[in-house]
């Protein structure tokens, strides 16, 4: 069985960490933050390597979910000190297509093979084990750790090139973006005009405008609660990297632009660790 390493701990990390771990193809992790990678370890009896090189000297399969494209950046060089030839990066994080390329490109010298996986579905996905996974990178290596990411995800197809991965993932965002701005704006309508909201989500939700979001989290949001799903500080990352991917073929992303604005104030009034459905407090204020 190959052995699998993880780094990152983060929200999705975590989750995918123990199905990993669940399913025997835990090796060892590692987490920038020593003491939550030490609390984790202890709760599953998994080794906990206390750097990225030490990691790489003993897994034949490393999976990387950290936040940003400077993140993924700093622990591909830190690979190349000691990652041997013929294992797997399997990148989870949600960056640039180009960054992903370019990650690629220098774990290629060292014999190394490179897949972008970017993975969606949510915190409650990713401790499930029933994400969707978009995957850039040879069809061949894919197939080769298939094993491994039947665990974590439900739904895994493979795109095409290096970076088709994150170009679709790209994709996702820009849509949960739109999807975020109509769900919580027809819900302050909707209170605006004193309707029920439990009936309002229940109805809808089983209608053709019905989603995901609005099912998982309409009712939360319309109670002022926002609990940590997917960070409103991170879609804003995320759709800064959209808006540059279309402004480099020229598409307009004037729905994306302005819900990053829009986050910017949540940010701003201390919502940055909240859920993306915090939007709504934008909208009924």
């Amino acid at each position: 069985m190959l052995k699998v390493g993880m780094i990152g701990l983060g929200a999705m990390g975590e989750g995918m960490a123990k199905n990993l771990d669940k399913a025997g193809f835990l090796n060892t992790i590692y987490n920038r933050t020593t003491e939550k990678a030490q609390d984790f370890g202890h709760k599953l009896n998994i080794h906990i390597s206390l750097s990225v090189e030490e990691l790489a000297k003993n897994v034949d399969v490393i999976c990387v979910c950290v936040s940003r494209d400077t993140d993924v950046f700093e622990v591909i060089h830190a690979l190349t000190k000691t990652i041997r030839p013929n294992t797997i990066v399997i990148d989870m994080s949600t960056v640039s297509s180009h960054t992903a390329k370019q990650a690629a490109a220098i774990l290629a010298v060292y014999g190394v093979d490179f897949l972008d996986a970017p993975v969606s579905g949510g915190v409650e996905g990713a401790n499930k084990g029933t994400l969707a996974m978009m995957i850039g990178g040879n069809l061949s290596v894919l197939e080769k750790v298939r094993p491994i990411l039947e665990v974590m995800a439900t739904r895994i197809v493979h795109i095409g090139d290096t970076g088709t991965g994150q170009a679709t993932k790209a994709v996702n965002q820009i849509m949960a973006a739109g999807i975020n701005q109509a769900v919580t704006e027809a819900l302050a309508f909707a209170k605006a005009q004193h309707l029920p909201m439990e009936k309002i989500i229940d109805v809808i939700s089983n209608g053709a405008a019905g989603n995901w979001f609005l099912q998982n989290r309409g009712l939360a949001m319309t109670n002022g609660n926002y609990p940590a799903g997917f960070k409103v500080k991170l879609h804003h990352k995320d759709l800064e990297i959209c808006e540059e991917m279309g402004e480099n073929v020229g598409v307009s992303l004037s729905l994306t632009t302005q819900t990053r604005l829009d986050y910017e104030l949540l940010i701003a009034d201390g919502f940055g660790d909240c859920d993306i459905s915090a939007l709504y407090h934008l909208k009924v204020k």
